[in-house]
C-alpha cells in the first residue's frame, strides 16, 4: 500500500520537544485558510442558488 504521507521527511514524535516543522508550504492546506477570488464566490452562489431552486422547486412542483 502507497504511502502518501512521506513518513520518511518527518522526523518522529518527541512528546517533551515539540516543534513546528520548518518545511513550507504546510502539507495540506484547507479552504477557510485559502484567498478566493470573486469569480469563485460568485460561482459557487450561482451553484447554490441553482440547488436551491431545484430542490424547492420540484417540492412545490409536487404540491
Amino acid at each position: 500500500m502507497a504511502d502518501d504521507h512521506h513518513g520518511e521527511d518527518r522526523p518522529d514524535y518527541d512528546p517533551d520537544h515539540v516543534d513546528l516543522p520548518a518545511k513550507a508550504p504546510p502539507l495540506r492546506s484547507t479552504a477557510p485558510q485559502s484567498d478566493f477570488t470573486m469569480g469563485q464566490v460568485s460561482r459557487g452562489a450561482v451553484i447554490a442558488l441553482v440547488g436551491l431552486a431545484l430542490t424547492f422547486g420540484v417540492a412545490l412542483a409536487l404540491v
